[in-house]
């Protein structure tokens, strides 16, 4: 299955959330049509192009907003005044400045996250949930993913450095992220383009210190009071990045959710298997208001 065409925004503008934070927001797809919050990852990773691509643009408006911190939101890389709380009242904001009632929320990796926070935060506003290779900001999970490489808190320290340590931190990260996704050796990211990476990676590592803000009381435990609407996760059984085993404890919690397996995929939202799984269930709760496929005719 081919993803839909990439496309322009309609409209493309900014969010005012205080405290010097102005959020860049992107809208997709038909004005009228089905709204969809679109959660990327990181924390501060940014949009991609990529996953607006999962959408089909002559049934959603798809909405995208760069967090805190991240992507086009600016001051980029800013830690001050960014957290978890903070990224839900933007949400809580960013929805009434557009008059929806309802929205289908989905997001991967720490936009899987933050969806789940979001539910729980204003259920009355989620339509559905989407959640592509959850992650659950458990310390063992957060061990489990640098363990072989450079330390956090080493890292960390040397992201709020000098220009060269900075740069020095954000490379040794990148080839370390990119070991465990399995990823081809790339052409190491220089000027501009390593800048953006050591401030994606100074967000990052100002969440991951603290759990996200989301371990009193954990995340998943909270989970049990999530609403009843559809809710649909994909879980490559091989992601190196969110373990698996995230997944299969929310649904142990959750008796109306869906899990369903990528039996090769890693933790990129581009491998075929994966990207086919997201456009077919996006193109099903468009068509239904859930996930699930209607048998052919």
């Amino acid at each position: 299955m081919t993803l839909y065409a990439g496309r322009p925004p309609f409209r493309s503008w900014t969010l005012d959330a205080g405290q010097g934070h102005r959020l860049h927001v992107d809208e997709w797809g038909a004005p009228n049509g089905r709204p969809a919050l679109l959660l990327h990852g990181g924390p501060g990773s940014g949009c991609s192009p990529l996953l607006r691509r999962f959408f089909d643009p002559a049934r959603y408006r798809v909405i995208g907003l760069d967090q805190r911190g991240a992507g086009r939101s600016v001051p980029r890389g800013e830690t001050a005044h960014n957290d978890t709380g903070h990224l839900l009242a933007d949400l809580r904001s960013l929805r009434r400045r557009l008059g929806l009632a309802r929205w289908l929320v989905v997001g991967g990796s720490w936009g899987a996250t933050l969806a789940l926070a979001h539910a729980l935060d204003e259920p009355q506003a989620v339509a559905g949930l989407l959640l592509r290779a959850l992650f659950l900001p458990r310390q063992p999970d957060i061990d489990a993913f640098f363990a072989g490489g450079p330390p956090l808190a080493a890292l960390a320290a040397g992201l709020d450095g000098g220009s060269a340590e900075r740069r020095r931190c954000a490379l040794a990260w990148w080839r370390h992220e990119l070991q465990r996704c399995g990823g081809e050796l790339e052409a190491e990211p220089s000027g501009e383009a390593l800048d953006a990476l050591v401030d994606r990676y100074r967000v990052q590592a100002h969440y991951l210190l603290q759990r996200c803000w989301l371990d009193e009381p954990p995340l998943l435990q909270r989970c049990t009071a999530l609403p009843p609407v559809p809710t649909l996760l994909l879980h490559a059984r091989d992601d190196r990045v969110c373990p698996p085993a995230a997944a299969m404890s929310l649904l142990a919690l959750c008796p109306h959710a869906r899990l369903q397996w990528i039996e090769l995929g890693g933790h990129d939202p581009a491998q075929p298997a994966m990207a086919a799984a997201m456009v077919s269930a996006l193109d099903a709760f468009a068509a239904n208001g859930d996930f699930e496929t209607p048998p052919p005719r």
